[in-house]
């Protein structure tokens, strides 16, 4: 053990260390998020300073801590044997490993590096993120600090939210669009994808949008409102509305209205909307959202689903049973499958061009599902799209699915 310490001791104080791994770490925890799987060390330049960086890797995220050369030597006294069992060292002349059983003993084994190895010191850097953490709305939001650093409880949630904002963005430049594009986020909750779609699409994207937020909490729409103003960000708003009653007009709460500077906007006029999306939109009100869409004749309709309750129930109360369906964890999937199917069926009857799509790992959310629908005017069999909607519903012995309401 202190032999592995020397090593590690000298590398760092003669220049010679270009990276460390710890791994197999002694005890596991039940909670996924507390679990540190393993640690990697390398060196890097922060302001002007010579500084080893270290990641430290849960199973669901990711934290980054760095350290001077004393600090690191007693981080890692810390770590090993205490939380790790295995570390392995990299410098530029040698490879030496550390092995700790479990009754404590510990191996030391070095092998000479036969061909030259160059140390990659890395820079400290901004990186290059599709939204800009350091804009001010994102900590009232509560996302980030004050100093701009997407908090550790928010990470998974920016990671999904910035993977959204890549799809829609690929999604809409295969689009033409005329003028000023309308954009309604339904369901648009607190806001962080519908602020994230705003600052992309006018600061990097440089398109002359108008994005309505519609929210059925009160509350949520008056702060949201306030932070819009704050910020000055034009041609931004929240509605309150459910996406069902969904109108876009102007709101008769003087509350609200006294924080939305309603002078400067043109409001959304639901028969002329551009791209409608919805966000884990629950149960049947992914259908309501979609209905807008093709109502309002969107050129594009981009709808993330949940809860899919409304054909499972409908299955349940059938008694339909086939090799899939008698074991309840198929049935629930199955469920999911035939709501999103029938879903895109209705969007390609009405002219849609339609993509079902994974749009994040499901460490990050399972409900992880994308519809996209991009208006066509490619001919449409209507007769057979409707003919595969009969025959899927009598196979699972569904009555109705919601979203047909709109035939």
């Amino acid at each position: 053990m202190q032999k592995f310490i020397d090593k590690l001791q000298s590398s760092l104080n003669d220049g010679s260390f270009v990276k460390l791994t710890l791994s197999k770490p002694r005890a596991k925890s039940q909670e996924p998020r507390a679990n540190l799987c393993n640690i990697y060390v390398k060196p890097i330049i922060l302001k002007n300073e010579k500084m080893f960086s270290f990641t430290y890797r849960y199973e669901r995220r990711d934290e980054t801590k760095n350290y001077d050369a004393e600090q690191t030597l007693e981080v890692i006294n810390q770590l090993v044997p205490n939380v790790f069992l295995n570390a392995s060292l990299f410098t530029l002349t040698e490879d030496i490993t550390l092995l700790i059983s479990k009754k404590g003993k510990a191996t030391v084994m070095s092998k000479a590096v036969k061909e030259q190895r160059e140390q990659n010191v890395q820079h400290d850097k901004v990186k290059n993120r599709l939204i800009n953490t350091d804009n001010p709305w994102w900590f009232k939001l509560g996302l980030t600090t004050r100093e701009g650093k997407v908090t550790a409880d928010m990470q998974h949630k920016f990671k999904q939210i910035c993977k959204y904002v890549e799809i829609v963005d690929g999604v809409m430049k295969n689009v033409k669009f005329d003028g000023k594009i309308r954009i309604a986020d339904m369901g648009a909750g607190k806001g962080y994808l519908t602020f994230a779609l705003y600052e992309y699409l006018t600061q990097r994207c440089k398109y002359d949008i108008e994005m309505e937020g519609v929210e059925i909490r009160p509350d949520l729409v008056v702060k949201i409102n306030e932070i819009i103003k704050e910020s000055n960000l034009k041609d931004f708003r929240f509605v309150e509305s459910s996406i069902e009653d969904y109108m876009t007009q102007r709101l008769r709460d003087t509350k609200t209205q006294s924080v939305a500077d309603s002078a400067t906007l043109r409001l959304c006029d639901s028969a002329t909307l551009d791209v409608l999306i919805a966000l884990h939109a629950c149960n049947t009100a992914t259908d309501d959202a979609i209905i807008k869409g093709i109502e309002s004749g969107a050129k594009l309709i981009i709808c993330a689903p949940c809860c899919h309750k409304q054909i499972r129930q409908e299955m349940e109360k059938s008694k339909v049973v086939d090799p899939i369906t008698r074991y309840g964890i198929f049935l629930e999937r199955q469920a999911v499958m035939i709501t999103d199917a029938i879903r895109a069926l209705i969007m390609e009857y009405y002219g849609y061009k339609t993509q079902v799509m994974e749009f994040i790992e499901m460490e990050h959310t399972p409900k992880n599902i994308l519809l996209v629908g991009r208006k066509s005017d490619a001919p449409v069999d209507k007769e057979a799209i409707l003919k595969q909607i009969e025959d899927l519903k009598k196979q699972y012995g569904i009555e109705r699915h919601y979203l047909e309401k709109i035939f």
